[in-house]
């Protein structure tokens, strides 16, 4: 499923500048009785059981459009003895599920350009040096590695950023989030850069003993809040030569969020997927497959329900969808202006408008969500399978 997905995302990418974001996220389904089933540990101290996603999203870089999934992998972790991590080859670790940026190179090859976005869990030296050529990469650091100056001497990639001189400082808006007011923050800039070390000892000492890189520093220097002030080190493979190209490497990162809007799309928001009851965990493993592919298409439907996007049809439906929705529409629209479609046909945002009538928005209070998305979609797929049905006589 999650192939067959990523294989309609390199569809729509052709020539467009691209942005994968990529995320872990763990699946809580229970304790005791989840452990009799059959799942393995998650959370911390392996409390609770359940089941590990690593999903990644493609994003056009110049107006944020989500065309679609890229990977997708879902597993159940081993119950049996551990081995230590740093004895491990990659390939048996967990963190090879962040090596996505090969899948990317080959499955989005027809993009104009390929950067790769994640949090800090991908802060690994093999992510560095095995991305293909045709792939760029943009990870906030975690490790405070060591790096070799131009003199020949080393020192610790913190210490070096931290004494770098500002390059630029500029105001951004953060949006408003869950337990966070939308305020607005100054910024300090700084950039460089690095030869970054391989960590010794090191799981794959064939790996080259350096890599170059450039870091790009950014922190919030006029903190009038309660929480805690941006600070983020990003390291990445695009050459940054200027304030402004630095600012550009910020604004990538900020995109991030998308991929966290995804999870919450297929845990709380839309399909509440930790309360599934199902006891056999390869069924599950299916089912989270699936429901992560639908989870794309949901939120490209509520990005799209104001008609501001712009974004096609064609970047979440098939086109022969396009026949049966302008049929539902003019089904569904109703005798005031309020209940008349106002979007173009062939757009996502007519479509979208037509999902939310199947999934009980009246069109007239509030916007549809992902959950009222999630119903309309059901109810949608139930009727395009109902028009291909042939009564035979009998």
């Amino acid at each position: 499923m999650a192939s067959h997905a990523a294989a309609r995302t390199a569809l729509r990418v052709a020539g467009r500048e691209i942005i994968v974001v990529q995320d872990n996220s763990e699946l809580v389904l229970g304790g005791r009785r989840a452990k009799a089933n059959g799942y393995g540990p998650v959370g911390k101290g392996g409390g609770t059981r359940g089941l590990m996603l690593h999903a990644a999203l493609a994003l056009d870089a110049d107006n944020d459009a989500l065309l679609g999934l890229v990977d997708a992998q879902v597993w159940n972790r081993d119950k049996g003895k551990v081995t230590a991590r740093r004895s491990r080859a990659m390939a048996d670790k967990e963190s090879q599920h962040w090596l996505t940026a090969a899948k990317a190179g080959e499955v989005l090859s027809a993009a104009r350009s390929i950067t790769v976005i994640s949090d800090r869990e991908s802060d690994i030296y093999a992510h560095f040096v095995q991305r293909p050529p045709n792939v760029e990469l943009l990870v906030r650091a975690n490790w405070n590695r060591k790096i070799k100056l131009k003199s020949g001497a080393s020192t610790s990639e913190f210490a070096f950023v931290d004494g770098l001189q500002e390059a630029a400082r500029y105001s951004v808006t953060i949006p408003a989030a869950p337990g966070r007011k939308e305020r607005t923050a100054e910024l300090a800039l700084r950039f460089s850069p690095v030869t970054l070390c391989r960590p010794h000892p090191s799981p794959a000492p064939d790996l080259p003993e350096t890599v170059q890189l450039t870091i790009v520093d950014v922190r919030e220097v006029s903190s009038t809040h309660d929480g805690e002030p941006i600070h983020w080190r990003l390291l990445t493979t695009h050459d940054v030569g200027s304030s402004k190209q630095a600012r550009r490497i910020v604004d990538l990162y900020r995109k991030r969020w998308t991929i966290e809007e995804f999870f919450r799309t297929l845990k709380s928001a839309g399909f509440d997927i930790e309360q599934a009851d199902i006891g056999e965990p390869e069924v599950m493993i299916k089912f989270v497959a699936a429901a992560a592919v639908a989870a794309v298409t949901i939120m490209q439907l509520v990005r799209a329900r104001d008609g501001t996007t712009e974004d096609k049809l064609i970047e979440a439906f098939d086109p022969d969808d396009r026949p049966v929705l302008e049929a539902l529409s003019a089904e569904l629209e109703g005798a005031t202006e309020k209940q008349k479609n106002p979007h173009r046909k062939g757009t996502l945002a007519f479509a979208a408008w037509v999902i939310a009538r199947l999934g009980g928005w009246t069109a007239y209070y509030g916007k549809p969500g992902p959950m009222v998305m999630r119903l309309g979609l059901e109810a949608f797929r139930r009727i395009k399978y109902g028009t291909t049905l042939r009564l035979k006589n009998v």
